[in-house]
């Protein structure tokens, strides 16, 4: 009797653990889902610009690794020190080939200073930290943290890794 009671117990708390990673993941695939949502009419770059976003430093990419893209960075919400999920900092874009942009990724920026002052720990979304950049980066930036999340366009290394090699600078990454 009592060996069934355990073997109920311990199958009664699988189940729970079970039930909730798939709770957590769901809810994962659900914020990202709101993120593509609320960043769908970015795909237009002018509205992009209507909405405070402009280019910033140049198409970035880094042979055998691939690309990060061109930035299109809201001054305004690099200046804020809070990090918004639906609301990110930069914009990716890949150029087309023949001409154009296409969005396929997001970044969230943060000044570390910013942040170190209101917080005793890096950011983080989505279970991932964010990455600390040093000052004196080709950026010309003070020391900040950054995320990206290509959620546009699929990325072999990861969601969440900084360079994808399914994008080029050149306007020749995967067409798909």
């Amino acid at each position: 009797m009592a060996r069934r009671a355990i073997l109920a117990a311990v199958t009664v708390a699988a189940l729970v653990a079970l039930a909730s990673g798939v709770a957590v993941a769901s809810a994962g695939q659900s914020d990202l889902a709101g993120l593509r949502q609320a960043t769908a009419r970015f795909h237009d770059v002018p509205a992009a610009e209507g909405a405070g976003y402009g280019p910033f430093y140049v198409c970035t990419d880094q042979a055998g690794v691939g690309a990060m893209g061109q930035h299109y960075v809201n001054g305004a919400l690099v200046g804020d020190p809070s990090i918004d999920p639906l609301r990110p900092e930069a914009l990716v874009y890949e150029p087309k080939p023949g001409g154009g942009l296409r969005l396929v990724g997001v970044e969230w920026v943060v000044f570390q200073a910013d942040w170190d002052a209101a917080h005793g720990a890096p950011p983080s979304l989505f279970g991932r930290s964010f990455a600390l950049v040093g000052a004196g980066n080709r950026y010309g930036l003070p020391a900040f943290y950054e995320l990206h999340a290509w959620i546009w366009r699929p990325n072999p290394s990861g969601i969440f890794n900084d360079w994808n090699p399914k994008v080029s600078c050149r306007g020749q990454g995967d067409p798909a």
